[in-house]
């Protein structure tokens, strides 16, 4: 009896054993949120007469420094950058100044959010070490905004600079000096605030410096400036927007692609570019197109005999001259494509492509009719610069169109013709598409361009108005579409971009704030009061 009492305290025992030995899941609590806690600074943060050469910043806790080289701000800007050490998981950071510091000067190093703790990650937000080699740290400040001209979106990591205006102060010194301050929006921030100023007169400028060097490469980097020189101390709020500059024109040595053809590479604007062609003393005929997708020119020539050709290049203050050795090349032929293919919407053309240059579009070898057989009117627009001809007529909803353009309809600059070329279309009903009815008020000015962009920024439609307020898109693509106006002060019919040195800012870009959903079948009416945009 008893051993049996003991079989099952043995029994009950192993079960409690086994139950105990289950294997579990460990939570370790909540996660950590809280991030470094700065302990000791040696020197003192905001120490005054400083001539230290390292600085020892200790914490509560083991950090790790992430993107220091991004995010560390130094302000004014030293040209031997300090060097931040260590790389691994340490309680300290050591600076090493390398530079010689200005006398009476307040320092500041900004390490935006690259100081985190080890573990979670948590980051000691915008923690600012602040020195000042005179008897007291400046402490004015200046605040402002930064938007893009043209674009929805600003860039981030865009730097904002203060020039001090004295006696060595000249236009150029962005592009060859550093600013007396710097701050920079870092990857979060549309807002700016540049601190630990002194009392003085200063130019501003923002730019996104893509090589951190703060210096200003007009042909890589945006720029914003305040086009009148600022006072310290103020309380404005600076609203500051970048551009990119249009380079001035400027050709590369041209090369030759075919038998008829020379391409000349450039960068900048293009347009109204005096190009000649020359055989000895002689000027041949050419016709100047553009390269598709690429920076480049397309000088088209008949062929000849000759050992090389000189070209001519003028615009503005660019004028050169090159020669090239002209070699016996296959040369380019006439053909043609078209777009688009299938479906043809309200809004679109359909548009004939040519590879060579066209000096006849004969109306009279070409026929569009509708899926009756009747023959349908229409009118060819040509643009020679993109070598493209647009067939313009009235399209009616779920009708079907064949064009066809019979040998010698397109004659190109070589005398090539086009072969029988036939393009089915079809178009869908009306209650597939959407209409944007946009009544604008309070324009500050005329004309405006009005475009039609989706959330890439890509012009869906656009319309130019020389001072009718009301807008309309028919036959839109349903979308969710961002409105954005701009003020064509030029009258040139395009967005122009500002220029630093002559001190002309952006054409003015205004946004509509919320999204304009059209879809199939709908019929939108916004009133858009631009004044409200401003």
């Amino acid at each position: 009896m008893l051993k049996i009492r003991f079989r099952y305290l043995f029994l009950i025992l192993a079960v409690i054993m086994v139950g105990c030995a289950k294997r579990g899941s460990i939570t370790g609590g909540l996660k950590d949120t809280i991030p470094p806690v700065l302990r000791s600074s040696s020197p003192e943060n905001f120490s005054t007469n400083f001539n230290a050469k390292e600085i020892r910043i200790t914490f509560d806790e083991y950090i790790k420094i992430k993107d220091v080289n991004k995010q560390l701000i130094v302000s004014p800007p030293m040209k031997y950058p300090p060097v931040v050490t260590p790389t691994n998981a340490s309680k300290f950071i050591n600076i090493r100044i390398k530079d010689t510091l200005q006398p009476n000067t307040t320092y500041s190093f900004n390490f935006g959010s690259s100081i985190q703790d080890n573990n979670e990650g948590n980051p000691y937000q915008q923690f600012k070490y602040v020195f000042s080699t005179g008897t007291y740290i400046d402490s004015l400040s200046l605040q402002g905004i930064i938007k893009d001209s043209y674009k929805k979106d600003v860039d981030n990591f865009v730097s904002v600079m203060l020039y001090e205006i004295n006696d060595k102060f000249n236009d150029s010194i962005v592009f060859n000096e550093n600013p007396r301050y710097i701050t920079n929006t870092l990857d979060s921030l549309k807002t700016f605030n540049l601190e630990n100023l002194k009392e003085g007169t200063y130019l501003l400028v923002a730019m996104k410096d893509l090589n951190n060097n703060n210096r200003f490469n007009s042909k890589s980097e945006k720029i914003a400036f305040h086009k009148e020189y600022i006072k310290i101390p103020n309380d404005t709020i600076y609203e500051m927007e970048l551009f990119k500059e249009v380079l001035p024109f400027k050709a590369t040595k041209p090369y030759q692609a075919s038998g008829n053809r020379i391409v000349v590479p450039y960068e900048g604007d293009y347009k109204n570019v005096a190009v000649t062609l020359k055989n000895g003393s002689a000027v041949l005929d050419t016709k100047v197109t553009k390269f598709p997708e690429k920076d480049s020119l397309q000088v088209w020539f008949k062929p000849i005999k000759t050992d090389s050709l000189n070209v001519m290049l003028r615009k503005n203050k660019f004028e050169k001259d090159f020669t090239i050795r002209y070699k016996t090349q296959k040369k380019d032929s006439l053909n043609i494509s078209s777009t688009p293919s299938g479906t043809l919407n309200p809004r679109d053309f359909l548009t004939l492509k040519a590879t060579t240059p066209l000096v006849t579009i004969d109306n009279s070898k070409m026929k569009l009719i509708n899926k009756d057989s009747v023959t349908v009117p229409f009118k060819t627009i040509y643009d020679e610069f993109n070598q493209e001809v647009k067939i313009d007529f009235t399209k009616e909803p779920l009708e079907k169109y064949t064009f066809e353009a019979f040998p010698g309809a397109l004659v190109d600059l070589f005398e090539q013709t086009n072969d029988s070329l036939q393009y089915r279309l079809t178009t869908q009903n009306s209650s597939e598409y959407a209409n944007v009815k946009l009544t604008l008020k309070n324009v500050k000015q005329f004309p405006v361009i009005v475009e039609l962009t989706n959330d890439k920024g890509d012009v869906l439609a656009s319309d130019y108005s020389d001072g009718n307020p009301v807008i309309d898109f028919i036959g839109l693509l349903p979308n969710d579409f961002t409105l954005r106006i701009i003020y064509d002060e030029n009258k040139n019919k395009t967005w122009d971009p500002g220029d630093y040195l002559e001190k002309r800012q952006a054409e003015q870009v205004l946004y509509y704030p919320t999204l304009i959903h059209a879809g199939s079948n709908w019929d939108v009416d916004e009133t858009i009061d631009l004044k409200a945009l401003e």
